[in-house]
């Protein structure tokens, strides 16, 4: 019976996996949020305003500094993407290689075809669009509204005397998840931005484009930052080989900066991960879910993490 039960759960998961992926990216954001809700109720407001604040806040920040620069970002990235092949080709000339153009241009196109259809499928399975996008905040808004009675009922489900540690590992999970989304948010940011400014003061093209690369793929540890130099040092091979080593002193420059000043302190609530295992997990995810699963991925890990390393000492 117990192997039935198994098999029927696993079949059930592997069936709403998409409805429980974009139920732990809400709660996620209410875990990142929930910080500034509870700085505005010491401060007198109510609950209701103290949570619609923060997410008025995210919305107005997203039209006003987002939405207008869109139609200029995705023109710089088509533009980036049409040039790249002859990019490529002078990259592999100067290095003693000889690539055609075409090949590279349909290469591409085609990568870019399936990143495209593998994004809509992204959007349309887990959000279902922009409607279930906002169900997803609208989750979160009331996973925040009713946080404590929430962790009370996950609390009843174990005995009374396990209650006070069940609710002291929400809070653990709460700050572990919060913590990495805001985390990463201000380092794909910082970046963003560093990666902008350099490639603008070493008058490398299509600058933009590659500095927002570099932002996005920084959610990605280990694999995303040297991903997002490569393009880079592309367009900067077709300038000089002096100025692509500049690139790449740049780039690194910029990760150790991180990786020695804002990562201690902006990740330090986060839960570390073996390099291997980030890996693995995000290979796992990718497989599993796609471009979804692989962002989630680590986050996932570190809600494990924190539940075995609560667990284990029950089990001593």
């Amino acid at each position: 019976m117990l192997a039935l039960f198994l098999i029927a759960l696993g079949w059930l998961i592997v069936q709403i996996r998409d409805i429980l992926l974009a139920l732990f990216l809400a709660y996620i954001i209410m875990a990142a949020v929930s910080p500034a809700v509870d700085f505005l109720r010491r401060k007198g407001l109510p609950k209701v305003l103290a949570v619609l604040i923060p997410y008025l806040g995210i919305i107005i920040a997203i039209f006003l500094l987002i939405i207008p620069l869109i139609p200029f970002i995705v023109s710089q990235i088509e533009s980036l993407v049409s040039g790249f092949p002859v990019y490529l080709n002078q990259a592999a000339r100067l290095l003693g290689f000889h690539i055609k153009p075409a090949n590279i241009e349909a290469y591409l196109t085609n990568q870019l075809n399936s990143f495209s259809r593998d994004a809509f499928d992204f959007t349309t399975k887990v959000f279902g669009g922009f409607f279930s996008l906002i169900t997803v905040f609208i989750i979160s808004f009331y996973l925040l509204m009713y946080n404590d009675q929430f962790k009370r009922v996950i609390a009843r489900l174990f005995h009374p005397k396990s209650r006070p540690y069940v609710l002291e590992t929400i809070d653990r999970i709460n700050l572990k998840l919060g913590s990495w989304l805001r985390g990463q948010i201000i380092l794909s940011v910082f970046i963003g931005v560093m990666s902008w400014i350099a490639l603008t003061i070493l008058g490398i093209s299509y600058s933009l484009p590659l500095a927002l690369l570099a932002g996005l793929l920084e959610i990605v540890p280990t694999l995303g930052p040297a991903l997002s130099a490569i393009p880079a040092v592309v367009v900067a091979l077709t300038i000089s080989p002096t100025k692509a080593i500049t690139v790449v002193i740049a780039y690194m420059v910029i990760q150790l900066v991180e990786g020695h000043l804002l990562v201690p302190k902006i990740m330090q609530r986060s839960v570390g991960l073996n390099p291997v295992v980030v890996i693995l997990g995000i290979m796992i995810g990718a497989n599993l879910m796609g471009i979804a699963g692989a962002l989630l991925a680590i986050p996932f890990l570190s809600f494990l993490i924190v539940l075995f390393q609560s667990i284990e000492p029950k089990m001593q």
